[in-house]
């Protein structure tokens, strides 16, 4: 009877191949999640945000976190309240702008056109940057209303320090000023060189 010796195999190989395969696997789902995010969190109207974010004194990746989240970059959105555009402007919020800008020619139709809706945008947003001095209380403004934050900003239980709001009431306007504030930081961790 002959005996037959069984070689030892060694665990090397297959060892390398799998650090291999799953370092393959991690740059492409970093790389693909990168994709998927430039997608999700484009830069479009490139010139339009950069000026008018530029000449209002704002984040240009503010403006843009503002388009995506708004209208997910449609120019012809309309809200179930009747706000359009890219930025979604209200009808009477564009009384008041087309006032302060003191823009007669412009008529609220007009808020379907990308320029002159980012340039309205920003104009509101840099105005109420100007009055509130950080990100997260200025996008409550833009989604809640001056006022509504005037208010709450005096009021010691929400706001500690009359300048940041350490909570903000009503619900839709926090989960609003979150997707802002994250849809920020993505386009700053997607974009800023």
């Amino acid at each position: 009877m002959t005996k037959y010796k069984k070689r030892r195999r060694s665990a090397l190989p297959a060892v390398i191949i799998s650090l291999i395969v799953v370092a393959a696997l991690a740059v492409g789902g970093f790389f693909g999640y990168r994709y998927v995010l430039k997608y999700t969190h484009p830069l479009k109207y490139e010139n339009y945000v950069e000026k008018y974010s530029r000449a209002n004194g704002l984040d240009k990746y503010l403006v843009y976190a503002v388009i995506k989240t708004e209208s997910g970059f449609d120019p012809t959105a309309v809200s179930n309240v009747g706000a359009r555009g890219l930025m979604q402007i209200m009808e009477e919020t564009f009384d008041w702008l087309s006032y302060r800008m003191e823009d007669e020619d412009t008529r609220y139709l007009d808020m379907y056109d990308p320029e002159t809706n980012i340039r309205y945008g920003c104009w509101l947003l840099g105005y109420l940057y100007d009055e509130f001095g950080n990100v997260e209380t200025t996008m409550a403004a833009y989604h809640a209303g001056r006022g509504q934050v005037n208010e709450w900003l005096a009021d010691k239980s929400i706001s500690s320090d009359g300048v940041h709001l350490d909570v903000i009431p009503i619900s839709d306007t926090e989960h609003y000023v979150a997707k802002i504030v994250r849809a920020m930081d993505i386009y700053k961790q997607l974009y800023d060189k």
